[in-house]
């Protein structure tokens, strides 16, 4: 993951974490990246300055015990959305979709969808969610 600070159009400076530098770059030709002060979708990335680690012993266990949580938080929600919902894989934008306008039987369902496909369905208001996907503890 990387944080990107980032400002918008209006002089707003905020930041954002993305998974790589190119997936920032699709998001925000996209117009998924919006200031949170204004909702401006035109934003660009500001000037920062490295973060360097120089905390003690204590904060860096504290951090990495907190991360450790959150995956720990995350493996838990696969979990749950694997066992109670249904498998739909690429195909999951057009099964929102068949869904949201009452084609089938409402159901939950999880799959994959590019960027594109789930801005459009944001767009259609098909509502649904993106999850930080962690990899199993099995696996």
């Amino acid at each position: 993951m990387i944080l990107f600070d980032l400002r918008c159009t209006k002089g707003h400076v905020f930041e954002a974490w993305f998974p790589s530098n190119a997936s920032y770059d699709g998001q925000a030709k996209a117009g998924a990246v919006a200031c949170p002060a204004c909702g401006s979708r035109k934003v660009e990335k500001a000037p920062m300055a490295p973060r360097i680690g120089k905390g003690s012993d204590v904060a860096r266990q504290q951090v990495a015990a907190e991360l450790a949580e959150t995956k720990r938080q995350l493996q838990e929600l696969r979990a749950k959305v694997e066992s109670n919902c249904d498998y739909v894989g690429a195909k999951f934008a057009e099964e929102a979709r068949r869904i949201h306008h009452g084609e089938v039987a409402h159901r939950d369902i999880y799959g994959e969808a590019t960027d594109d496909e789930a801005k459009e369905l944001s767009d259609e208001g098909v509502e649904f969610a993106r999850i930080p996907w962690v990899q199993r503890q099995d696996s």
